[in-house]
């Protein structure tokens, strides 16, 4: 259940604004990314400066998160640790150093990453789901402006448009995102058994470093739903620390670039 939920929500793998967390590397911050095509004159001056400063400081991070997976009654299902180092060659990139409070062993490595480049390969980020053109201004303060930001409706299944609100945070003085929200405004059924009855996600960003863009430091999403009228449900945290900055590897050995994905975790 906390695997579909997050890819209902973050698609895990889900801002930024290249990439950005998914305790997964982000894609190359110095592309073009299907996101910021939609740039256009048409997307809130604001929130496309935002989206474009963020998306080309992601991929320059090092850091540290931490997993939690847990039931619908609370308890712990699994406690991942990972190190992601976008200044180290591809596959060593992302590295699991604990899992349920264990050092893993060379074959649980290696598994895990497996699985992660699957995932990696085959989902699409949210931000390729946004209709950035379309976003409307929701809230403002003095200080911030919260768009509300409608989903696409070509090829998207997983995710439709009428059944989610996504809001984007932006600072105004700053330039930068704050905070994007995915809220399940009415029940949605997939796959014929399984049926999701509530659910949220939230990513936050904060100052690492003041002379730099804030990147992503949590994730938290919940949800309950039921398969087979079996009830199940539960939460997923995901939190970096442990900063560093670092010169991407694609830069270094100049790497042909990649397609960049906006608001992907």
């Amino acid at each position: 259940m906390v695997h579909r939920m997050r890819q209902f929500f973050v698609l895990a793998g889900t801002l930024f604004v290249t990439a950005c967390l998914r305790g997964e590397e982000p894609i190359n911050g110095a592309a073009l990314s299907t996101a910021q095509d939609s740039l256009s004159s048409q997307t809130p001056p604001l929130l496309a400066e935002a989206i474009k400063k963020s998306s080309l400081d992601s991929e320059r991070w090092a850091y540290t998160q931490t997993t939690v997976n847990k039931d619908r009654a609370g308890q712990a299902k699994e406690e991942l640790v990972v190190r992601f180092d976008p200044s180290l060659p591809f596959a060593e990139q992302w590295t699991p150093l604990k899992i349920n409070g264990l050092e893993p062993t060379a074959r649980q490595i290696k598994q895990r990453r497996a699985e992660h480049e699957k995932r990696r390969q085959t989902r699409r980020a949210l931000g390729e789901l946004l209709n950035l053109t379309q976003a409307t201004i929701a809230t403002e303060t003095a200080t911030t402006i919260t768009y509300e930001v409608p989903l696409i409706k070509d090829d998207n299944q997983r995710l439709p448009p009428e059944k989610f609100r996504v809001t984007v945070e932006v600072n105004k003085a700053q330039q930068s995102l704050t905070h994007v929200g995915v809220r399940l405004r009415a029940a949605l059924r997939m796959m014929l058994v399984f049926k999701l009855k509530s659910g949220e996600a939230d990513l936050d960003f904060a100052t690492v470093d003041p002379a730099f863009v804030p990147p992503i430091t949590a994730l938290r999403a919940e949800g309950a739903g039921s398969v087979l009228f079996v009830k199940v449900g539960g939460n997923y945290t995901a939190t970096r620390t442990d900063f560093k900055r670092v010169t991407p590897y694609r830069e270094r050995f100049k790497v042909k670039l990649g397609e960049m994905k906006f608001l992907d975790y």
